[in-house]
């Protein structure tokens, strides 16, 4: 979600306006009905999203695993 604000409003509300960039949101700030400046969220290689979208990427382009390669996974090293 975007959330558009003028710069005098900016000013007097940052700290709250960050905290909802951290949360996830995007803030407009417009001089005016001019917009110009965006704050957004610094993604950051420990962020949960960001690591899930890699393991969906990167199983996206592997071959499906069989029901045989899991049973030889799972009885690898086994003594029977």
């Amino acid at each position: 979600m975007t959330i558009t604000v003028k710069v005098g409003e900016a000013k007097t509300h940052l700290s709250e306006l960050l905290a909802k960039v951290e949360a996830g949101e995007e803030v407009v700030i417009s001089r005016g009905d001019q917009p110009i400046a965006k704050l957004t969220r610094i993604q950051r290689d420990d962020d949960l999203d960001t690591v899930i979208a890699e393991i969906k990427a990167s199983r996206s382009t592997r071959a499906k695993t069989s029901i045989e390669e899991i049973l030889a996974w799972r009885d690898e090293g086994r003594r029977f």
